[in-house]
């Protein structure tokens, strides 16, 4: 059993901003030479987040619409008071959804849907370099 971990770093946009970083992942797989196991997707930093979607520009639009439905940008948070910014929203946010998945892999391939992409979500309200730590559990 081997344990290898790559680190990525992606700039992003903030706000929502949402990247498919399933390439990246499938390519960390070839270059560590595993056939099967387990990919650990992590993201540094509270206010991001890594999940699993459909990555096409309709619900790359639904997303941060029932986002901001469900925890708006705007409403006063007590975090903001605490910190004197603007980003309580990004931390309840990056909460919900969490910030790891793992996947399985066999014979060198993820064992994600047909539709299914691995996906880096910044909620931050500016732009920023998120660092992405992937590490395989296989042989």
């Amino acid at each position: 059993m081997k344990v290898i971990t790559t680190t990525h770093t992606i700039r992003t946009k903030g706000n929502c901003d949402i990247i498919d970083i399933s390439t990246d992942v499938r390519e960390d797989i070839g270059k560590a030479g595993l056939k099967n196991g387990n990919a650990t997707v992590f993201v540094v930093g509270s206010t991001a987040s890594i999940s699993t979607i459909e990555y096409e520009p309709g619900l790359k639009k639904d997303l941060p619409e029932v986002l901001e439905k469900f925890i708006p940008a705007g409403k006063k948070y007590h975090h903001n008071a605490t910190w004197g910014d603007h980003n309580g929203h990004s931390h309840l946010r990056s909460t919900l959804f969490g910030c790891s998945q793992t996947i399985p892999f066999v014979n060198g391939e993820l064992l994600l849907g047909t539709w299914q992409q691995i996906i880096l979500i910044d909620f931050d309200e500016r732009p920023r370099n998120r660092k992405v730590i992937v590490q395989f559990i296989g042989e």
